[in-house]
């Protein structure tokens, strides 16, 4: 069975903050839409308090977190590989990292050309 390549990722500095994160607020997830405030910023919520429907995907799970976005910024962003990392600011978001000082940002690259023929499949976020 052949490996497949993850849409999404997380940093090691990013995976502490999801930690302190889930110890106050339980089970989360992640949401990028691109919409208004930090719309280009991953958003990260108590799992169930965003809701989610036809026009969103799950691209995959970081640090057991379910990773969602909106079809359309998807459409733009589908030949990138991302990953969530953290930086210090705040942000002008519902995101939970923010009053840590923090907030979550996204760093993303090109698949190569092997790389596309063998990605992970997204999911309509109302079959999760």
């Amino acid at each position: 069975m052949e490996k497949l390549i993850k849409r999404v990722m997380v940093s090691d500095n990013a995976i502490k903050i999801i930690d302190q994160l889930r110890e106050r607020h339980g089970e989360l997830m992640f949401h990028q839409s691109g919409g208004c405030c930090d719309g280009s910023s991953p958003m990260c919520f108590p799992k169930g308090e965003l809701m989610l429907n036809e026009n969103d995907v799950k691209l995959g799970t970081i640090h057991g977190c379910d990773f969602f976005m909106s079809k359309d910024q998807f459409e733009y962003w589908k030949h990138t590989q991302l990953t969530v990392d953290v930086t210090t600011g705040r942000g002008a978001s519902f995101s939970l990292e923010i009053p840590l000082g923090l907030r979550f940002v996204i760093k993303s690259r090109l698949y190569t050309d092997e790389e596309r023929e063998h990605l992970e499949a997204v999911q309509p976020a109302e079959e999760v």
